[in-house]
């Protein structure tokens, strides 16, 4: 009896956390459809912006924007776009991993230099480079809790100050690109200096024309280009926040989907318990009935 009893405390405990997941799957879905929504409603603009920036900054000299400037890349910074919370499968993992092996194929002299900083968007790579003693710039764990532009903005435009300063050569993102539910790339761009296009960007055939530009290309490229700068950062935050709760109901659902199988394990080890109990009881019934008459 004590080990049906023990089948039946597991049963009730899979059972609560089959509920939990699918409880966390639901909102999952839900707050996934807004992500989504987002990141679509941005990436037509994000798109057209850097097609009109690459056609219009291809003739422009380096000097013409300190945004534009190649420098020797001495002293790098990495974005790290994660999540703030965890059970969301390898989501936040893979941006780990990804960003250490950017430092150690591209920035290995650097880092041994300590000329390697980290700033985290998501406690999880916020704890986890911190814990390694690298040079963590700053606390944006909280920009989740209301992501608007604004906000991501004001860490772009610390990181635009920063590059312009001289405290950083180089400056690279490391994220989740969102395609849907199931699947997310995980993304490497350069975000500073931004790179110029060696020949102009044409996404259709429509958009092979000459610009009437008024006041003037220069004025224009320097205005698009610090707004361009931030909304790459931008989108790649939109996208790794449609990711995160891509990837947590996926992660979700194949937790249900387990717990499901181990209910079903459990349940025939439980009635192949009770029958074997029952046959003892019998057996002893019919052996002391046996004993009696005997």
């Amino acid at each position: 009896m004590a080990n049906l009893k023990e089948v039946r405390n597991r049963i009730a405990s899979v059972q609560s956390t089959q509920q939990i997941t699918k409880a966390m799957k639901m909102v999952s879905a839900a707050k996934l459809k807004r992500a989504t929504n987002a990141i679509i409603a941005l990436r037509p603009y994000a798109t057209k912006l850097k097609e009109i920036l690459g056609n219009l900054s291809a003739s422009l000299e380096g000097s013409s924007s300190p945004f534009i400037q190649e420098r020797e890349p001495n002293k790098v910074l990495i974005v790290t776009v994660s999540s703030n919370r965890g059970l969301a499968g390898a989501f936040n993992m893979n941006v780990i991993k990804a960003a250490n092996n950017l430092i150690a194929d591209k920035y290995s002299e650097q880092l041994k230099n300590g000329n390697v900083s980290i700033i985290s968007i998501g406690k999880k790579t916020q704890d986890f480079y911190e814990k390694r003693k690298y040079n963590v710039i700053g606390n944006n764990n909280e920009v989740y809790a209301n992501l608007t532009f604004e906000n991501v903005t004001k860490i772009t435009d610390a990181i635009m100050a920063a590059f312009v300063k001289g405290d950083f050569d180089k400056v690279e993102v490391v994220y989740n690109r969102f395609k849907n539910a199931a699947v997310q790339f995980i993304t490497t761009e350069q975000l500073l200096p931004l790179a110029k296009a060696e020949e102009p960007v044409v996404a259709t055939k429509a958009s092979n024309v000459d610009y009437i530009l008024e006041p003037s290309q220069k004025e224009i490229v320097e205005e698009l280009i610090p707004k361009s700068i931030k909304i790459q950062l931008y989108k790649a935050v939109l996208d790794s926040h449609a990711s995160e709760h891509g990837a947590r109901m996926t992660s979700m659902d194949k937790a249900t989907e387990n717990a499901g199988d181990l209910l079903k394990a459990l349940k025939l080890s439980y009635n192949q318990a009770r029958q074997a109990a029952i046959t003892t009881e019998l057996t002893e019934i019919v052996s002391g009935a046996a004993a009696l008459n005997g």
